[in-house]
């Protein structure tokens, strides 16, 4: 491989499906570069990656871990990231500021759907990325059905650069393809240098001449010398890799195995050759000497240390102290999970985390003059998925639990926290069942707030479906004046989303104009909990004649008139249920759409056509009308029918008269809250 000049600071975004080995892999590059001094795993909970105790009581990543360390005189940032669906904001952060993304796989054909979501994403920000098949020790490791099946999910022409040495159903090393030189696998140790195999010789010469007839596709001096029988040198070749992956015009492929160190200095190699530097990703901003340029792309709340903001220089130097507009860097650290270490300053190309940046969110870029807007793009938060209704074990921690909820969507803008009116529940939102579940521990462990979750209330409403005329009088004499008020109103339907509706026709005085207002506060406030147990809409009340006294009458009696004109009355006009209905699209895999539209039909959803996704190969999208106490679960189902990547959007849509068993269940289970 040809030698380069020491090039500035730069950042690898480890992603991939979860358990394909990212932290693993992490640890791998960590300890060949020289920066840890023991290796760490991930069932022991002794890895950099993963530090939190709610990630190592899972064995799983659920946020960002940043690490660092020189490989021949560079100086490298690691983020390794979440692969599950729930916490792909996080993985999407890190993205967003990486020179690089190393997409760490499984050696299974069947598992490369799983991957496609994540190199659609890559895609689509055009983000250079390469792919390490990783666990290639495991026997039976078809890597061409791999990359055939990866090759699928990709828009870029995925390029192998090993060949896998075998010795019967193991792979032991492997040949590279520019460098033609063969390796041995010595787990835990640097792969040692061997012949190329007798027997390989012909599937080498198969296998690079497939790789430079693609790199062809990119240069036309390259087409020019295959035409004409030249294979070009190899320092003319890894620059053509090199220029290719830089344009992201191309995915390179290496296998190995971190679990033993097995691939992984070859890895180390290309990202140091190959990867795109910081100035040239940001070349638009211009002199990568001038004014600090810095983006945040993360936010720990940390016990005892306060808030960290884990950021990516982009230009300038950052000192500790200084001031960045209004708010002053209250120290700087480079992590190494949670460990800390604090320096006087950090140059472009470095991500490093400020301390106590009070005011500044993931996402924000920061200047010398303070936050700028627009300066570069970022993400629009995912949206939620699933909720559960929370609350404080003591009542006294309410107002505790608000601030470290409000933490916690510092930490994580794809959590919501939503207030409903109608069930007096606050709703936690989150992409999943563990994300939240990961919260609660968050709340319990990291704020000490113990708190409850229960399954949302669906906000039904009822309606009417006859229209009465009733009469209400309320008379009330205990000495002194006494409380009188005499009402006539007309109940009538609406039709549906109209709402509520007040008139008066009163002629005559019958009911003074100053009361008239009374009688309907009274109305609105039966119309808070009607018959069924629910509030009411889409009907109209009309007052049209009444009575008063003059002594006795007051606001008070005619708001009670009202009341007892609805209690009375609203019961004789066939009240019925009402249940909310959501316009919901479901995003899946084409091979899984039928099994989509049966979980629709399931859930009691009229399905309204599917559509080609646009944008996504072999994908679509189906559109339905479901009940809003249908999608409570339905994204657990989705994703178990479709390998965890299915997903949906949705949105209120209208009201839909609920009859039947499940009305009367309904009913009946709101009676027994009440």
């Amino acid at each position: 491989m040809p030698g380069k000049s020491v090039s500035s600071p730069r950042c690898a975004a480890i992603v991939g499906p979860y358990l394909s080995g990212k932290t693993t892999l992490l640890e791998a590059l960590l300890d060949t570069c020289g920066a840890i001094h023991r290796r760490g795993n991930v069932k022991d909970g002794t890895t950099v990656g993963d530090p939190s105790p709610e990630a190592r009581r899972r064995n799983m990543s659920i946020e960002i871990s940043a690490a660092h360390g020189e490989f021949l005189g560079e100086y490298w940032t690691f983020l390794d990231c979440p692969g599950s669906i729930e916490f792909q904001g996080e993985a999407r952060s890190a993205l967003m500021v990486a020179d690089i993304a190393i997409v760490v796989v499984d050696p299974d054909p069947n598992r490369a759907l799983v991957v496609g979501p994540l190199l659609h994403f890559l895609d689509t920000n055009d983000i250079p990325h390469m792919i390490f098949i990783n666990k290639v020790d495991h026997p039976h490791v078809p890597v061409q059905d791999v990359l055939e099946s990866l090759q699928g999910m990709s828009r870029k022409p995925l390029i192998l650069r090993h060949v896998p040495i075998r010795n019967g159903d193991n792979i032991e090393g492997y040949v590279d393809l520019v460098s033609e030189r063969a390796y041995s696998y010595k787990p835990g140790e640097k792969s040692a240098l061997i012949e190329i195999p007798t027997d390989m010789q012909e599937l080498n010469e198969q296998a690079r001449q497939e790789l430079l007839e693609e790199l062809s596709n990119f240069d036309d001096d390259l087409l020019e010398q295959l035409l004409e029988d030249t294979i070009p040198p190899k320092d003319e070749i890894y620059g053509y890799l090199t220029k290719d992956l830089r344009n992201n015009a191309v995915v390179p492929v290496f296998i190995g195995a971190a679990e033993k160190n097995s691939g992984v200095l070859r890895l180390l190699k290309a990202l140091r050759h190959e990867t795109p530097e910081a100035s040239s990703t940001l070349a638009r901003l211009g002199d990568p000497t001038g004014d600090p340029l810095i983006q945040v792309l993360k936010t720990y709340h940390v016990p005892r240390s306060g808030k960290l903001s884990l950021a990516r220089i982009w230009r300038g130097t950052v000192k500790d102290g200084m001031n960045l507009g209004e708010t002053r860097v209250s120290g700087l650290y480079r992590l190494m999970g949670y460990d800390q270490e604090k320096i006087g300053q950090a140059e472009a190309g470095e991500i490093v985390a400020l301390g106590r940046m009070e005011k500044v969110r993931t996402g924000d870029v920061l200047t010398a003059q303070g936050v700028t807007a627009d300066a570069m793009a970022w993400l629009e938060p995912t949206k939620p998925l699933y909720s559960v209704a929370i609350h404080s074990q003591k009542r006294e921690d309410e107002v505790k639990l608000s601030a470290a909820i409000a933490k916690l969507i510092d930490e994580d803008p794809s959590l919501i926290i939503e207030q409903v009116a109608d069930t007096r529940q606050m709703l936690f939102w989150g992409q999943g069942d563990i994300h939240l579940q990961v919260s609660a521990e968050k709340l319990r462990e990291r704020y000490n707030v113990g708190v409850v979750t229960e399954k949302p209330v669906i906000p039904y409403k009822e309606t009417i479906r006859r229209p009465i005329k009733q009469h209400a009088r309320h008379k009330k004499q205990s000495g002194g004046h006494g409380e009188f008020g005499d009402v006539h109103i007309e109940i009538k339907p609406l039709p549906r989303g109209r709402g509520f509706q007040f008139d008066e026709i009163i002629h005559g005085g019958s009911v003074p104009r100053n009361y008239i207002p009374a009688v309907e506060a009274g109305v609105k406030e039966y119309l808070t909990e009607g018959p069924l147990g629910f509030p009411v809409v889409d009907l109209s009340v009309t007052l049209f004649d009444g009575q008063h006294h003059a002594v006795d009458s007051s606001d008070m009696a005619f708001r009670r008139a009202g009341i007892l004109a609805m209690k009375d009355g609203l019961p004789q006009c066939s009240p019925i249920l009402l249940e909310p209905i959501c316009k919901v699209t479901l995003s899946v895999p084409s091979e899984f759409t039928a099994n989509a539209q049966g979980v629709i039909t399931k859930r009691r959803g009229q399905i309204l056509g599917f559509t080609p996704k646009e944008g996504w190969d072999n994908w679509d999208e189906v559109e339905a009308f479901m009940p809003q106490s249908e999608l409570q679960d339905l994204i657990i189902e989705l994703r178990s029918l479709s390998r965890g990547i299915g997903t949906f959007e949705w949105q209120s849509d209208h009201l839909a008269e609920l009859t039947g068993r499940e009305a009367n269940d309904v009913i009946e289970a709101r009676k027994e809250a009440r």
